[in-house]
């Protein structure tokens, strides 16, 4: 498994239910290990910190290098005077977790069946561990694409940021300075428990076939995306739509009840679809409240649920072929074999 880079940067939720009902797992065992890392980090002593750092590093060998370095930029010179500093500053994060994750048991469920769909189509894909972490309120992980996320994968592990995952309401969440300067509300929104697993299982998507559309045109990207929310209905196919696109119900509602004109919008706004233009594409692909150039009541990143619609269809069309073959397949055929044309 790839790591993913980590960087300083920095619901209630209304359910939609997803229309596929999946193959029969049960009978695939899987069997999901959960490390505390952020309760052996936060109770770790004090009066001798260089055994505690060594004790951590030996427990955690893959994930204390990324945690220390890139998640608390901290190195072998200023570890010993930075990791009380950051534990002082950071408690009421780490209680305030400790209370919400008390028990790790509904999530690691809700992991293990998702995997057991992964070891249907992938058998020889190897399960991860789930590590759990509290990490500064400032520090989310990026994606290969860019995107900001609360979970990401390490060489043998999933790791998850539990301060972004306290509830919408949590009170730095609702602070002007990190609505500002972290996250906005309309992401934050999406700062509940049920939101863990999808977050992760779109890096595990993404980490059997990576996002290759970067530096792609318009429509490409849009389908590359929409693989990626395509393959995670493999992987998910009882959660709601709501959860595994992040948008509000009244959003997925808007986009099903407007989705020709969707399209027919893009095509009549960007009469190249193949346009590369950087700010063409994030008007359409990337995190926003709502798509510039549409309603103010449709969700941003509105190119991937096209097409995800897109690939859907070519899949219908096509069903003889295998996963691996729609997930290889290019954008162009995509295109023209789906014969894309909603009312």
């Amino acid at each position: 498994m790839k790591s993913a880079s980590i960087i300083f940067c920095l619901a209630l939720v209304f359910a939609c239910t997803s229309r596929s009902n999946g193959p029969d797992v049960s009978r695939i065992k899987v069997e999901m290990t959960v490390e505390r890392f952020d309760r052996d980090f936060f109770s770790m002593g004090t009066i001798s910190i260089e055994k505690s750092i060594l004790d951590l590093y030996v427990k955690y060998p893959s994930l204390m290098p990324i945690f220390m370095n890139n998640i608390l930029g901290l190195d072998s010179a200023t570890q010993y005077q930075g990791l009380p500093r950051f534990t002082r500053q950071n408690r009421f994060l780490y209680d305030s977790a400790a209370s919400v994750f008390e028990n790790f048991d509904d999530v690691k469920k809700e992991f293990e069946l998702a995997f057991r769909y992964v070891k249907y189509y992938f058998p020889n894909y190897q399960i991860p561990k789930l590590v759990t972490i509290v990490g500064p309120i400032d520090a989310l992980a990026v994606t290969a694409s860019g995107e900001p996320t609360p979970v990401f994968i390490g060489p043998d592990f999933i790791g998850i940021n539990l301060q972004f995952y306290l509830g919408k309401n949590f009170s730095l969440y609702r602070d002007g300075f990190f609505i500002a300067n972290v996250v906005p509300e309309f992401r934050s929104r999406r700062f509940e428990k049920n939101y863990i697993a999808a977050d992760a299982m779109k890096l595990v998507a993404d980490d059997i076939y990576p996002d290759k559309s970067s530096g792609r045109g318009l429509v490409e990207q849009m389908i590359e995306k929409g693989k990626q929310w395509w393959l995670l209905d493999k992987f998910l196919p009882a959660a709601p739509d709501s959860i595994k696109t992040g948008y509000t119900k009244q959003q997925l509602e808007w986009c099903r009840a407007n989705e020709g004109m969707i399209w027919s919008a893009i095509l009549a706004n960007e009469k190249d679809i193949f346009i590369r233009e950087p700010a063409t594409i994030q008007n359409y692909i990337g995190e926003a409240p709502f798509t510039q150039t549409l309603s103010p009541a449709s969700p941003g990143n509105i190119g991937q649920w096209i097409g995800w619609q897109i690939v859907k269809k070519f899949a219908e069309k096509n069903s003889s072929l295998s996963i691996d073959e729609v997930m290889r397949a290019e954008p162009k055929k995509i295109l023209d074999e789906a014969k894309y044309k909603p009312k």
